[in-house]
């Protein structure tokens, strides 16, 4: 396990906090990437009991974001941030590695 660049933002940390809360579980979040989506990878999120190893842990305000090692080197600089809109809310990755994106924010293209 390492620290990253990988940031979570203090309204992520709330929410993950929030939703860990209510289901009972550690107030962990998994980012993981996938191959698939609209635009060839896609962001996958999912509360965690515990690191694993090779993991990578940042942690805002008592939450761990936890990033795999082999979707590490498609996420090293993103934020993840908590967004509500009239259109529903949802945790969102700004990723600086990412060359175009699909509409709703949940593919990639590198």
């Amino acid at each position: 396990m390492s620290e990253t660049q990988v940031t979570l933002a203090a309204n992520a940390a709330a929410r993950v906090s929030a939703i860990a809360a209510k289901q009972g579980k550690p107030a962990i979040l998994r980012l993981s990437v996938e191959g698939g989506g609209c635009s060839g990878f896609q962001y996958k999120f999912g509360l965690a009991d515990a690191p694993e190893e090779g993991d990578t842990i940042a942690e805002t305000d008592g939450v761990q974001l936890l990033v795999d090692d082999v979707s590490l080197g498609l996420l090293e600089g993103s934020v993840v941030e908590y967004v509500e809109s009239l259109g529903g809310a949802a945790f969102k990755v700004t990723n600086p590695q990412a060359a175009s994106g699909c509409g709703c924010g949940s593919s990639f293209a590198i």
